[in-house]
């Protein structure tokens, strides 16, 4: 059975990530193979939109193959890593740019490269299943298929906790951050999925959408922008464990577990993709920042503990946060000169920034 599937059906085309053992994780070619039928659909004038969904009952995508980037890491050179992430990329792009609606159906577990196939969308439904995620931090990489992108764009500094943390949200703080635009509850999927073979996006949404249950993050924003607006990782802890809050320090106690360098490269990621704009030009960024990734310890080693020996206990290197300098960090940012992604240069960046 093939990892992805295509099939259309009336005016409507579906992706269906199909590896529901490994939580729909994308291969390099699921995403070549994704790609191409998204070019060729946009040619076809028969499919009117196009519908993401993933196998299974446990999620949408759960991201890359990272057993896959940890043995490349450790025992190659990283080429295949970098060639992967460079047409992850592109297709997080085309994605965003697609002209015809785009939903995405981000039902269940959706991390990393889930959310790159998912929340570039025009159109990205959740439901009280969703538990969406950019976890890196806590392997040792830094978010990336245009994380730093959106989670620039939420509010105040939601954003820097979710990509700081990698904390995982369900569908009102979904919708609060950004990352998604209606809830459904998940027994109305199917229903939702053959409606859109024959109804405008809109007319399908109104049949199906509903409030989703209360989140968390509205009621903790006071002391998570007090917190996270700081300027170094070091102050964001400071303030979070001064504040005498519970769940401000449990975020404290969960930041001091990430990989320090990490940490601190995540942030100053989020801070540069606020002044970038365009997608295309963060994307970029992202993608020197990951074969950067590389070329750290940390990553190797972060994956090992989470994954792969799961013994949950990363040695990283450096230790703490106040041994990872500021040149350590600026590394992550150098150009790759002819080996650049290069999406800014061939895209029009000429999209507003809105904040």
């Amino acid at each position: 059975m093939s990892d992805v599937l295509f099939r259309t059906s009336g005016r409507a085309a579906r992706i269906s990530l199909n590896r529901p053992r490994a939580l729909n994780s994308l291969t390099h070619d699921m995403v070549l193979r994704i790609d191409a039928k998204l070019s060729e659909w946009e040619r076809d004038p028969a499919v009117e939109i196009v519908v993401i969904t993933g196998e299974g009952e446990r999620g949408l995508c759960v991201g890359g193959d990272i057993r896959a980037i940890h043995d490349d890491a450790r025992d190659a050179d990283g080429r295949a890593s970098a060639a992967f992430w460079r047409d992850e990329y592109r297709l997080n792009a085309r994605i965003a740019r697609y002209p015809k609606p785009y939903v995405a159906v981000m039902d269940g577990i959706v991390m990393g490269g889930g959310v790159g196939v998912s929340a570039h969308g025009s159109v990205r439904v959740v439901t009280e299943r969703s538990r969406i995620a950019m976890p890196e931090t806590g392997i040792g990489f830094v978010p990336d298929v245009g994380g730093t992108y959106l989670l620039a764009l939420a509010p105040g500094e939601l954003g820097t906790h979710l990509a700081l943390t990698g904390a995982p949200v369900g569908a009102a703080d979904a919708l609060l951050c950004g990352l998604a635009d209606q809830y459904m509850p998940s027994a109305s999927l199917q229903s939702f999925v053959d409606d859109l073979a024959e109804l405008p996006v809109r007319e399908a949404l109104g049949r199906h959408v509903q409030e989703p249950p209360p989140g968390e993050l509205a009621g903790r924003r006071d002391w998570i922008d007090a917190c996270f607006r700081a300027d170094t990782v070091e102050e964001i802890v400071q303030r979070l464990l001064a504040l005498g809050d519970p769940a401000a320090k449990e975020t404290a106690e969960t930041l001091l577990l990430k990989s320090p360098t990490a940490l601190k490269v995540t942030l100053a990621a989020l801070r540069r993709a606020r002044r970038l704009g365009p997608l295309e030009r963060v994307l970029d960024q992202e993608y020197r920042v990951s074969c950067a990734c590389l070329r750290s310890p940390d990553l190797v080693e972060g994956i090992r503990a989470q994954v792969i020996d799961k013994d949950r206990r990363p040695a990283w290197s450096p230790a703490t946060l106040v041994e990872v300098t500021e040149a350590d960090v600026e590394r992550f940012f150098t150009h790759l000169g002819e080996h650049e992604l290069g999406l800014a240069a061939t895209s029009d960046t000429t999209e507003e920034v809105a904040w």
